[in-house]
This record gives C-alpha cells, sequence and structure tokens, in this order.
C-alpha cells in the first residue's frame, strides 16, 4: 500500500469514526435520562430500564433482520450496498428516530419516547454493522485491530461527555437539584427537545459527509454469503419467545390491579421478575441447544457448530449487559443515603468516570496504533490511563461539577494497569484477569457502602474496556468461511443491554438497588469462564489464541 493510499485511508477513517462517537454519546446518556424518566413518568425501575431495553433490542432487532433478509436472497445484502451505504441508511435511519424523539418529549409519551429511542438505535445497528468491517478494510489486515482501538477510543469520549451534556441539558448546572421536583416542572422535556434538535442535525451532517465525500470507498468485501438454516431457525424461535415474554410482561403495567398492588403498595412482584429470568434462560439455553446440535450433525448451522463462537456469544451477551446495566443503575444506588444521596447533576461526574472507565482502557489499548518500542509501550501503558482519567476529570470540571470526590480513582487505576501487565497482550489470558478483578470490584460493592462501593462500580468500566475486541477475536478465531456469519451473530449479541439491566431492575424492585448489584458479579463470573474455557477448546482444534489484545466497539 503506497503513501497516497494510506493518507486516503486515513481520510476515510477520520470520517468513519464519527459515528462511533455517536453510539457512545446516545448510549451513555441514557443513564442520566433514566432516573429523570423515572421521577417524570412515575415509573418503577424495570419500567425505567426499558429504555436500554428499546435502545439495545434495537441492535439486535436490526441485525438479525439484516440476516433474515439476506438469507432470503442468498447474498449479503449489506456487501452489495457496500459499508459506506450501510453507514449512510443508518445515519439516516437515526435522523428520522431523532426527528421522532422531538416529537415524543414534545408530547410527554414515555412509550413515544421508547419507540424513538428504538428507531434511533436501530439506525445504529446498521450503522455499526456496516464500520467495523468497514475500518478494518482501510488498510492492512493485521493492523485492523488498531484502527478498531482508535475508533474505540473516540467511542468512548462519547460515553464520557454524554452523561455531562444530558445532565446540563436536563438541569444546567444547579448543585443538589432535586430529580423528582425538577420532573415535575411542566416544561422539564423542553430541554432534551433542543438537544435532540442539536442530535438530529448532526446525523444529518454526518451522512451528507459520507454521500459526499470522494475519499471513502464504497467498502465491500470479497467473503461470500454462507447460509445457516437451522440457526435461523433457531434465532427466529428465540426472538419470538422474547416478544411473547416482554409482550406478557407489558401487558400487565396494563392492569390497574397490577398497578395498585405492585407499583402503588409496592408488593414484590416475583412473577414479574421469573418472567424476566425466563428471558435471559432462552437465549442462553437456546443457544446452547444450537452448538450442541450442530456438533452432532453440522449441516444447516453453518458458524453455529463452533462452540468458540457461541459461547463468544453468550459472552459478549454478558459483557454488553454488564457494561449497560451498571451504568443504567448507578443513578439510582447514588441518590440512596448509604451512597450519599446523590441526585441531579450530581449523579454526571459518577455517570462520567464510569463510562470514562472504558475510555481510559481503551485508550492504552489503542497505544499499538503508533507501533512503539517494547520499552516505550510498557511506559505509555502507565502513562495513557492517567492521561485519560485527565481528560474525563477536565471534561467535568469545565461543566462546572465538582470533581474533587474523583481524585482518589488515580488509585483505583493502578488495578487496571497491572491487570494489562498481567494480561501480557493475550485475549485469553486478559479476559480470565479482567473478568476476575471484574467480579472482585462487584463484590467489593456489595459487601460495602459510601466511597469505596462507588469506586468498586465504578472500576467495573476499567475491567471491561478491552473485553469487546478480546471476546470477538476470539470468537471468530479458526471460523475460515463462517466469520463473517460469526460476526453477524456476534453484533446480535448487544441484545444483552437490552435483557440484563430490565433484569436487575426487576430484581431492584423485590430486594433493593443495592443487592441487585449481584447480577454484575454474575456476568463477570462468566466472562472470565470463556477466557478460561475457549483457550482449551481453541488448543482442541489447533488454533492459536495468541490474537492482540484492543480495545473499544
Amino acid at each position: 500500500m503506497n503513501s497516497e493510499q494510506v493518507k486516503s485511508n486515513n481520510s476515510a477513517l477520520y470520517t468513519l469514526i464519527t459515528v462511533f462517537f455517536f453510539w457512545g454519546f446516545i448510549g451513555a446518556s441514557n443513564g442520566v435520562f433514566i432516573p429523570f424518566c423515572k421521577a417524570k413518568f412515575g415509573l418503577d425501575q424495570f419500567q425505567s430500564q426499558l429504555i436500554d431495553f428499546a435502545f439495545y433490542g434495537a441492535y439486535y432487532i436490526g441485525a438479525i433482520l439484516l440476516f433474515i433478509f439476506s438469507s432470503i436472497a442468498k447474498k449479503d445484502i449489506l456487501n452489495g450496498w457496500g459499508f459506506k451505504k450501510g453507514i449512510i441508511y443508518g445515519l439516516s435511519i437515526s435522523t428520522f428516530g431523532a426527528v421522532l424523539m422531538i416529537v415524543a418529549v414534545t408530547q410527554g409519551s414515555y412509550l413515544f419516547i421508547l419507540g424513538a429511542l428504538f428507531i434511533v438505535a436501530l439506525g445504529f445497528s446498521l450503522q455499526q454493522t456496516s464500520a467495523q468491517p468497514f475500518a478494518a478494510s482501510l488498510g492492512e489486515p493485521h493492523s485492523a485491530s488498531s484502527r478498531l482501538n482508535l475508533a474505540g477510543g473516540v467511542n468512548s469520549f462519547g460515553t464520557t461527555i454524554g452523561p455531562i451534556v444530558v445532565s446540563y441539558a436536563l438541569f444546567g448546572v444547579i448543585s443538589g437539584v432535586s430529580i423528582e421536583e425538577f420532573a415535575q416542572k411542566p416544561d422539564s422535556l423542553d430541554s432534551m427537545r433542543i438537544l435532540y434538535v442539536f442530535v438530529g442535525g448532526l446525523f444529518l451532517l454526518a451522512a451528507a459527509l459520507f454521500h459526499f465525500s470522494k475519499k471513502l470507498p464504497s467498502g465491500k468485501s470479497d467473503s461470500s454469503f454462507e447460509t445457516a438454516n437451522k440457526a435461523l431457525k433457531t434465532l427466529i424461535t428465540i426472538t419470538i419467545i422474547l416478544v411473547a415474554i416482554f409482550a406478557y410482561i407489558f401487558s400487565r403495567y396494563e392492569d390497574p390491579e397490577f398497578i395498585t398492588r405492585f407499583i402503588e403498595n409496592k408488593e414484590k412482584d416475583y412473577l414479574g421478575l421469573s418472567l424476566t429470568i425466563s428471558t435471559l434462560l432462552v437465549v442462553v439455553i437456546g443457544l446452547l441447544f444450537a452448538n450442541t446440535t450442530a456438533q452432532k450433525n453440522p449441516e444447516g448451522w453453518g458458524a453455529m457448530k463452533y462452540p468458540q463462537l457461541v459461547l463468544g456469544m453468550l459472552a459478549l451477551f454478558a459483557y454488553v449487559g454488564v457494561e449497560v446495566t451498571i451504568g443504567s443503575n448507578l443513578g439510582e444506588l447514588l441518590k440512596t443515603p448509604d451512597f450519599g444521596s446523590i441526585i441531579g447533576p450530581g449523579l454526571a461526574p459518577y455517570m462520567s468516570m464510569y463510562w470514562g472507565s472504558l475510555m481510559i482502557g481503551r485508550w492504552a489499548g489503542a497505544i499499538s496504533v503508533f507501533n512503539p518500542s517494547s520499552q516505550l509501550k510498557k511506559i505509555l501503558l502507565i502513562v495513557i490511563p492517567y492521561v485519560a482519567f485527565g481528560v474525563v476529570l477536565a471534561a467535568n470540571a469545565i461543566s462546572g461539577q465538582d470533581i474533587t470526590p474523583l481524585y482518589a480513582y488515580a488509585f483505583v487505576i493502578l488495578f487496571q494497569v497491572a491487570g494489562f501487565f498481567l494480561g501480557k497482550d493475550q485475549p485469553s489470558r486478559t479476559l480470565m484477569i479482567f473478568g476476575f478483578m471484574g467480579m472482585t470490584a462487584m463484590l467489593i460493592g456489595l459487601f460495602t457502602t459510601g466511597t469505596i462501593a462507588i469506586f468498586a462500580f465504578m472500576s467495573g468500566g476499567l475491567f471491561l474496556s478491552i473485553m469487546w475486541p478480546c471476546i470477538f477475536s476470539l470468537a471468530i478465531a479458526g471460523l475460515g468461511k463462517y466469520t463473517s456469519q460469526g460476526s453477524a451473530f456476534l453484533v446480535m449479541m448487544i441484545l444483552g443491554g437490552g435483557i440484563i439491566p430490565p433484569l436487575q431492575g426487576k430484581l431492584a424492585d423485590i430486594v433493593g438497588i443495592h443487592t441487585s448489584y449481584f447480577i454484575p458479579v454474575l456476568c463477570f463470573a462468566f466472562i472470565a469462564f470463556y477466557g478460561w474455557k475457549v483457550i482449551a477448546i481453541l488448543q482442541k482444534q489447533g488454533i492459536g489464541h495468541d490474537i492482540e489484545v484492543g480495545g473499544g466497539h
């Protein structure tokens, strides 16, 4: 590849990573929007988590619809369009969703807001499915992870400032403002309308930038589309069952007797908890059944015959789920007396630091983009996390927030730095170590209160930061011609962000928000298990597992 091509591809890459910023900005800002909506519309914790259900469920629906239509056409529809057009179409859908959000907040309808968020995220699903292979195609294969690391770092910057911007849009910088009091003001949603006018305009501008940029290639891969009818039928069955269960759960909220008993009188809704747990079991049992059956007779199952992929799908499901659920339930946790009764704009620094923790790790994961020497890389693995930490603090300080409570978090970052050195750039080893550290942090948070517990829960972001590329690379290792199909299945597992947060929300309504953080413990434990188990699976297949660790999605 000559220097002119490299220069052109770098220009294309910088244009491309703008969409990574949008995913992070909108997704992380939900952490502030959720407690506001809970107060505004009189919701329980489960209902408030439906924001995540709508947002991340759309990723799954978008990915599976694309796979269904491609299976019917017996060709990769997205590849036929080209990744560039896929991103443009995705941005157009998100623009339409932003317009709907403006209408939704004007009308003050929570159901309408959920629908609008679903459309925004449906566009994100198409963007994400297009952007990741597009970024990988803009250069040599061996440097693909570095380009994705850089994009992931930009994504994380979006997650860092998202809570700050939304908090400022909603509350300004009035310290100590009560969310409950502010939410009941007739004009409390007006600022969200203004924000989404701005966001919708950015979507449209980005789509125009992609459309008119002559330096951006169309972005098509040479891989052929592999059919997998049995896998497709299994995924459709799982989807139908999930829709039926959630439809029943939602219908219960239409029953006045249910509202009186379980919402107003705060009775414990054990049936609702059981139903929500069943949605998790449907995914787990469905995928394990598929893999077990496929190993006996692989015909028609495609990539699902590979255990590293199916277990990787579950690991990615757990990863996205725990990443979202920690942040989305954090606002409810922090407003309790044991955690300082932090409310209103006071939530923003903590939300921002949680999502910023992912940026801290992903920036460290992107060091290899610059091809440093071994010695310099060791130095940068220590320095870069603290540079990123400084960026998070600066972003909050500029917005007028009090950042002094966050200074001591610098000590916690040392554990992530140690994890990088212990992981030795091996994804399976790093996954085990970071999974174990994340599980330990959640347990510390469960059995303590105050600053120690807050820092423990926020540190989940540090240990989650590099899990996406680790899981992804291990899951598709050795898939050969099924690599593209396996990647599509993995993207579907963003569904974890739509199922695990409502599950924790329903559990919180029964046992309390603090105790409900047992859910992240289980998620981290499974991710650590996958890091351990996949080594034996790949060795049995004669496949190495020393793929370079990166960061971000």
